[in-house]
């Protein structure tokens, strides 16, 4: 993990931990990332974990919080189409579910929280302190209005009742574990030793070209290797669509129900101070604090009598993740960073550069390139936007009733062919799918694929939501599970044979060269005689990233045992093989292993803590009933104009009376 992912995930917000009611009281709202979805209101449910509901508008605040989170980290280039490949919308309603079902568990063991323990904890929140005292229940209350969106005292209380109820419950799990003094010794070294490689590296692809298959020899794999081509139970169907699209273009929405939701849902139209910022950091793990200390002195007066600032940063900044890129940040809101550099960043001025800043981290030195003021998007620029919003939940809503009003009277495929003509719908034949294909029309439709696996023939199923609305579907034909003629799977068979022969041939071939490199005076001479390239690694510790090969356990089992100045037999690893030579190797010291052993104990202990409660939190979900909405969860992000989550209702304080 890199150091800028570590310093946005110090604040524990995905974390069974108070930091997850921090962030929440820091959302930002990014109306790039979540604009109106396709008619999803903010109460409906995405998912339920034993009656308790997870809405739309959950889901929305924790993915606008995440999705800023990855900006603030990468840059504009983390678009949302690319999180969503990577699943980010799953993760985030897993996450939900996993911590209500937290919460109900923890309820079923009697545990609670009283008043009097969240009204410490509030106390104790940095954000809400000045000078080490708590800021008064004036201001407390206005910096939660100040949020965005804006947040009741109610709302944000019960937020971290719920989150000191889960802290209770990990506690009475998991309170007992501890670690031996060998384990945290074991760990530290299996962290902190460091080797730095000669990496050849002979990957599979590479072999490709010399391999050549004919015919024949496809025809007798897959004669050997007919199974994992088995082609599964299919389905066709025919359905009719309630199209919320086109409900849509029928709807009108009066000027005033815009300026009313606009005047409501103002703070979703801002955006909160932000600051672009570049830093140094020294590291302080394992060190003696002094020295570090001195070191980053030195290069703070430089910084500070006009050398350039990148250059400095990639010379001296410990931080991986920018050091190449002179140090650069980003642009971030608060919320963003630990509390200590946050405060230094949004105290300065753009070209200013800070003194020294100490996190847990290390020390930094922080240059401010631009500060910029919060903002609201005036009604006339949002306008167009709030009016699609508001026509997709009119047009969802009616799209539902018509739905369901339907219902009833489709009994029968000949049912589903007559209303649809009367109602003037359009009705479409799909071509065979598999269970988990998606479908001509409707792209993946789980529960549609559901029905059309188990719905008794000339039967019609109940209105179901889809991406696009609302399908009724009929089954019109079924192919049984069969293993298929060669010409159906001709290319996946040459590709398959092609692949593993090029892998056979970069598994001789290297131990072949390991061979000759062990014999070689000069390894490197010997590779490039050999017309090798060589790849040389910086010191390096475990489940660090290989040239070519990317993490590979296996590479770091042999690179550790070796000697320096060892050679290594051909090493196989799922991305292809590589020979590899110790050019140096680093120890732990046991000064350094008496300065990190604390450190360590504390953090093996919350390993193993975490494996024990994820494991106990899967069994006792087993007694849980879990629902969850997959359909709606496509409405809320599919590609559908959306917004924020509204405004919440004010309340009262069940901690702080006479609110």
């Amino acid at each position: 993990m890199t150091m800028l992912d570590q310093m946005r995930r110090h604040k524990g917000w995905l974390k069974w931990s108070l930091a997850l009611v921090v962030l929440t009281f820091v959302v930002f709202y990014i109306p790039d990332f979540l604009s109106p979805s396709a008619g999803a209101a903010p109460n409906e449910v995405l998912a339920s974990v034993d009656g308790e509901e997870i809405t739309v508008r959950d889901f929305q605040r924790r993915y606008t919080a995440q999705l800023q989170a990855y900006r603030n980290a990468y840059g504009a280039q983390m678009s949302e189409p690319l999180l969503r490949q990577l699943g980010i919308d799953q993760q985030i309603l897993q996450q939900l579910v996993d911590e209500e079902a937290m919460v109900v568990e923890a309820r079923r063991q009697d545990i609670s929280v009283s008043d009097v323990e969240i009204r410490e904890r509030i106390l104790a929140i940095p954000a809400f302190q000045e000078n080490g005292r708590f800021v008064g229940e004036a201001r407390y209350r206005q910096m939660l209005q100040f949020n965005n969106p804006p947040l009741t005292t109610s709302d944000f209380e019960d937020s971290l009742r719920r989150a000191v109820l889960v802290e209770k419950l990990r506690n009475a799990v998991t309170g007992w574990m501890s670690v031996s003094d060998e384990e945290v010794a074991q760990d530290y070294k299996r962290r902190n030793e460091k080797v730095k490689l000669d990496v050849v590296p002979l990957t599979a692809d590479a072999f490709r070209t010399h391999v050549s298959v004919n015919d024949a020899e496809i025809a007798a794999h897959f004669d050997k290797n007919k199974e994992p081509y088995r082609i599964g139970e299919k389905r066709k169907i025919r359905y009719t669509l309630v199209d919320v699209e086109n409900v849509r273009q029928q709807v009108t929405v009066p000027q005033a129900e815009i300026d009313a939701f606009f005047k409501q849902n103002a703070a979703q139209y801002s955006t909160q101070e932000q600051v672009a910022a570049n830093h140094i950091l020294f590291k302080l793990e394992g060190k003696d604090e002094a020295t570090v200390r001195t070191q980053a002195e030195s290069v703070l007066k430089r910084a500070k009598s006009g050398e350039d600032f990148a250059a400095l940063a990639k010379q001296f900044s410990e931080d991986e993740s920018n050091n190449t890129t002179g140090g650069s940040l980003g642009e971030f809101g608060r919320g963003s960073m630990v509390p200590e550099f946050e405060q230094a960043a949004f105290a300065m001025k753009a070209g200013d550069i800070s003194d020294l800043v100490k996190t847990s981290f290390g020390f930094h030195i922080i240059k401010v390139d631009r500060n910029s003021p919060a903002t609201t998007r005036p009604l006339a620029e949002v306008r167009t936007e709030i009016e699609d919003q508001l026509k997709w939940q009119t047009a969802q809503q009616q799209a539902e009733t018509t739905a369901k009003g339907l219902e009833a009277q489709m009994k029968t495929a000949a049912d589903l062919d007559r209303i649809a003509k009367e109602r003037g719908l359009h009705v479409q034949d799909t071509g065979a799918f598999l269970r988990d294909e998606p479908i001509d029309g409707l792209g993946p439709a789980p529960e549609v694929s559901a029905q059309a696996f188990q719905l008794a023939e000339g039967a019609v199923t109940p209105a179901m939501r889809v991406a696009r609305g609302w399908a009724f579907a009929t089954v019109t034909g079924r192919e049984e599970p069969r293993l298929p003629e060669l010409a159906e799977v001709r290319e996946r068979v040459r590709e398959d044979l092609v692949r593993d022969r090029a892998a056979e041939l970069a598994k001789t071939k290297a131990a072949e060269i390991a061979t000759m490199l062990k014999g070689a005076r000069d390894f490197g001479a010997a590779a490039k005689t050999a017309g090798l390239e060589v790849k040389t690694t910086e010191l390096i510790a475990r489940a660090s990233p290989i040239p070519d090969l990317g993490v590979s356990p296996e590479v770091d089992t042999v690179a550790f045992s070796l000697p320096q100045g060892g050679v290594s037999d051909a090493i196989s690893t799922p991305q292809g093989t590589a020979i590899i030579r110790v050019v140096e190797k680093q120890t732990v010291t046991e000064d350094a292993f008496a300065t990190g052993m604390d450190q360590m104990r504390g953090e093996l202990i919350n390993q193993r803590r975490d494996r024990f409660f994820s494991g106990f939190m899967l069994e006792a979900k087993k007694n849980v009933k879990i629902v969850i909405d997959q359909e709606m969860l496509q409405r809320v992000v599919g590609p559908a104009p959306a917004g924020g989550p509204a405004t919440p209702a004010p309340g009262g304080s069940p901690v702080f009376p006479g609110r």
